[in-house]
């Protein structure tokens, strides 16, 4: 059977694909537990020094839980306490990419909105349609929605569960940019590869320090800030870093 999630690492690059495009890669507990797989596969290899996240087909990114498998659960309980797809993309500690391609619903969208840097091609559709079905989203939806386009604009995605274009996703703030179909993955490995090329410590302290603007108080973030900052001088790639741009070359960086 194929893989219903593939993975590539390619230079300091590594792709996880959602392959379900027959079902809308709507996730199951299987493919869950082969995406943990995987993100531990990038925390642990120093090699990765970036992740994207894409899908297979042009219909949809991913239409969330599948929904028969959500009777796989004995239990309200097994469910709360359960650690699913959302919660592993957002435990990454490299920065990551998601390139979204056709509808992400649901914990498709939260997976996305786990994601650092989102961008999408012009067909992509966006939504929180829980509410229609009697629930709402539990894997960060509102949180993570609110940061990225602002209490009423989530209010709106949340209670009427209406989708909205990715014209009205980048208006919103909730991509950073829209691309044709055929360029959505050069593009976002084109900016996976800018980002590789630059310190990885300070590109992961970077990805520390966003989510911890949007977690403590404004003084706190601005301590852990330097905290943070403080770390990355002390280490051979900031070293590095100063010696290249004095000698006017390109700097080797090594995370160390």
């Amino acid at each position: 059977m194929t893989e219903e999630i593939l993975f590539s690492h390619i230079g300091q690059v590594a792709t996880i694909t959602l392959n379900r495009p027959e079902k809308l890669n709507a996730m199951t507990k299987e493919m869950t537990a082969l995406l943990e797989k995987f993100v531990a596969e990038c925390n642990q290899n120093d090699a990765i020094r970036v992740v994207i996240l894409t899908s297979a087909g042009e219909k949809a990114f991913c239409a969330g839980s599948d929904i028969k498998d959500l009777d796989n659960f004995p239990t309200p309980w097994d469910w709360r306490t359960h650690s699913g797809y959302c919660e592993a993309i957002r435990s990454i500690k490299k920065p990551t990419i998601v390139a979204i391609n056709g509808w992400a619903l649901g914990g498709g969208l939260e997976m996305a909105l786990g994601c650092d840097i989102r961008i999408s091609a012009q067909s992509a559709k966006f939504g929180a349609p829980e509410i229609k079905l009697g629930w709402i989203g539990g894997g960060g939806m509102t949180a993570l929605l609110a940061e990225a386009i602002g209490s009423s604009n989530t209010a709106l995605m949340i209670m009427t569960g209406e989708p909205i274009d990715a014209t009205k996703a980048l208006a919103w703030g909730l991509v950073s940019e829209v691309v044709t179909t055929d360029q959505l993955l050069p593009r976002a490995n084109e900016i996976a590869a800018v980002i590789a090329a630059n310190a990885p410590i300070a590109a992961e302290s970077a990805k520390s320090n966003i989510r911890a603007a949007f977690s403590m108080s404004r003084e706190d973030a601005i301590a852990y800030e330097r905290d943070l900052q403080v770390i990355c001088l002390a280490t051979e790639d900031a070293h590095e870093g100063r010696i290249a741009f004095k000698e006017k070359r390109q700097p080797k960086f090594i995370k160390r």
